[in-house]
């Protein structure tokens, strides 16, 4: 964070000192709500949760070196209180940010958020100092940690932006007012929460809302929700997609012998060919919106198309992809999970296991409402369609729902299995994989189906270990 001194602090979020003797002692640190984070200069943020109290570590994160607490109550040590932490922690925020010369990119969409988030970080980075959500760290809470980890030397923050109700994105948008706005698409994810897709895309579209006439609004040509949203912002619109008629766009689009993208990224100041690092040509949407942000902050379309080539995963379970030493292919996508992830990364299934015997480790996809059953079913066809070679269906009832669709969807009776939990998951797929397997593992986080992943990476690494 930019220095500022405990008195600075308490007026910005409207406190009152305790137990500080000298109010002019500066944070230099980060702002941080875990106890593990705390370096000296650190201003620690007390929150009250379900199962722990950030106020009982008071004492134990000033030792370590935390400059004081933004907390509700007294602590016995350096403090500055407030009535709510939350509230204060995003004045704060909001404060910085306006201190700061950076130039604010903020994102949202129903999936692809982190994994876009990430690519407009790396091609930011190759250009100038640039701090980014770490995760996907993207509410009332990540977000003002995320833009408080800001220092002076920060040219450019990129913030995600999720959303569970309208009035979310327009409330993150106050805290962090952002000068350029990304928008990816309007799926179904969190359906069940919002009612409709219609009201999803009125809830993303709060983020073109507040951008300023000098702002940009980026958004995606080829869905017609989101292109839409043209209408809702006195920014001017950038259009990305494979639509002809987007600003930024892609062409002779083509996967790799093992599933990675490349296609000639074009722009308004000129063209370049791409070859990505990641996995599924999902992919080619997330790298035209970073594209599209990109060029509109005065990169060039070879610079872009580089750091695009270049960059990685930098989320965990996100198309984590490993190639263990027996030849399966372990692919964690394991995060999370919304009908429309769900059917790109069995696309890319797909396509990384030509020639080869493909794995389907699949569960719950949750918030999905009256639309559970029949998205849940969907998947499973789909699996069909692309002639996945086995689906495991891991989890109760939606489980089921995977494996039934599979079932009707061609006579899969012996190609799909429903098991019950992770444990016998792993236990099925350890005694029937072979070398040049490819296995795809992927739900709602919290089915935790990262398990499964991590155990047959290991159990690679454990037959290695013994053919040595």
């Amino acid at each position: 964070m930019i220095a500022l001194s405990l008195a600075e602090i308490a007026a910005v979020v409207g406190g009152q000192t305790h137990d500080i003797p000298d109010p002019s002692v500066q944070v230099t640190g980060p702002v941080v709500r875990d106890s593990r984070e705390v370096v000296p200069g650190t201003l620690f943020a007390a929150f009250v949760g379900e199962r722990v109290d950030g106020h009982d570590f008071a004492q134990a994160v000033v030792e370590a070196g935390a400059v004081a607490v933004l907390a509700s109550r007294p602590v016995g040590v350096p403090a500055i209180v407030v009535d709510d932490v939350q509230t204060a922690l995003g004045a704060l925020a909001r404060h910085v940010v306006r201190r700061l010369g950076a130039t604010l990119v903020a994102l949202t969409g129903s999936a692809g958020k982190t994994s876009t988030k990430d690519l407009i970080a790396q091609v930011l980075q190759s250009k100038a100092p640039t701090v980014f959500t770490p995760g996907s760290l993207n509410n009332e809470i990540g977000l003002p940690l995320t833009a408080l980890s800001a220092t002076e030397d920060t040219r450019f923050l990129v913030l995600e932006m999720g959303a569970r109700g309208i009035g979310h994105i327009r409330y993150l948008a106050d805290l962090t007012p952002p000068k350029v706005g990304l928008v990816l698409n309007v799926g179904t994810a969190h359906i069940g929460e919002f009612g409709g897709r219609e009201q999803i895309a009125q809830a993303k579209g709060e983020l073109v809302e507040a951008l300023p006439e000098d702002g940009a609004a980026i958004l995606n040509a080829d869905d017609p929700l989101v292109r839409a949203m043209a209408s809702r912002t006195k920014a001017k619109v950038v259009l990305f997609g494979e639509s002809a008629e987007a600003d930024v766009r892609a062409e002779n689009v083509r996967l790799t012998d093992s599933g990675q993208p490349a296609f000639r990224l074009h722009t308004p100041s000129g063209a370049s060919d791409v070859t990505m690092r990641l996995y599924g040509e999902h992919h080619v949407s997330n790298a035209l919106a970073a594209a599209a942000v990109a060029h509109e902050l005065g990169l060039s379309a070879e610079e872009i198309a580089t750091a695009l080539s270049e960059a990685g995963s930098l989320s965990r379970w996100r198309m984590e992809v490993t190639e263990r030493p027996d030849g399966v292919t372990i692919v964690n996508d394991a995060y999370n999970a919304n009908p429309e992830s769900m059917r790109a990364a069995l696309r890319a299934l797909a396509a990384m296991g030509k020639g080869r015997r493909t794995w389907a480790v699949l569960g719950k996809m949750a918030e999905l409402g009256d639309e559970a059953l029949a998205e849940h079913d969907a998947v499973g066809r789909l699996a069909v369609r692309l002639n996945v070679s086995k689906l495991v269906a891991v989890g109760g009832i939606e489980a089921s729902w995977l494996q039934l669709g599979a079932y009707n969807e061609g006579s899969w009776g012996e190609e799909s299995v429903h098991v019950s939990d992770a444990q016998a998951a792993v236990d099925l797929l350890r005694s029937e994989l072979r070398p040049g397997d490819v296995v795809l593992v992927k739900a709602s986080r919290s089915v935790g189906l990262e398990s499964v992943a991590q155990a047959l990476v290991e159990t690679g690494a454990e037959g290695e270990v013994a053919a040595r």
